[in-house]
């Protein structure tokens, strides 16, 4: 029998950088969707890209098999490249500094360690459709709470 593949998409962006941001994940399985969204008042790009994917994994509740696909090479390369490096050298990077981010790469790593995943990249605003929903679903989330400035989490639609 075939192992049946949860699709994420996940997608972080900011209004500056750093700046307010936000991150929107969708699950799909079978037909059914299941879209997480967040929002953080001062944060960089690259954390809010991370974040996406961490929620997104900790939505899931058993081990799975699982496609992540993010317009972010920094997520897709430190998931498939970098990550054994730096847990080996006790989270410092070949030249020797701390890795930024290492806060939430711990628990992605650790959430990424539960399952069977794929990372794959996409180009952003390319017109990949999944990519293009969940930039839309984390802009519309910094337009409707940047006003109160408070870290927001929520799931279903808007």
């Amino acid at each position: 029998m075939q192992k049946k593949i949860i699709e994420l998409f996940t997608d972080g962006g900011c209004r500056g950088n750093p700046g307010m941001g936000a991150w929107g994940a969708c699950l799909r399985l079978a037909g059914q969707e299941k879209v997480l969204w967040g929002f953080v008042p001062e944060t960089t790009n690259n954390r809010m890209e991370l974040t996406a994917a961490l929620r997104g994994l900790e939505a899931l509740k058993r081990p799975s098999v699982v496609r992540v696909v993010s317009d972010s090479r920094y997520l897709r390369d430190g998931m498939t490249q970098w990550l054994a490096g730096w847990q080996r050298r006790g989270w410092r990077t070949a030249g020797g500094d701390a890795v930024k981010n290492q806060d939430i790469w711990e628990p992605l790593a650790a959430m990424a360690a539960r399952h069977e995943i794929q990372w794959e990249w996409v180009r952003g605003h390319s017109g990949h459709i999944e990519n293009e929903r969940v930039d839309a679903l984390l802009n519309l989330v910094m337009d409707r709470y940047a006003a109160g400035r408070q870290v927001q989490e929520g799931e279903g639609w808007l």
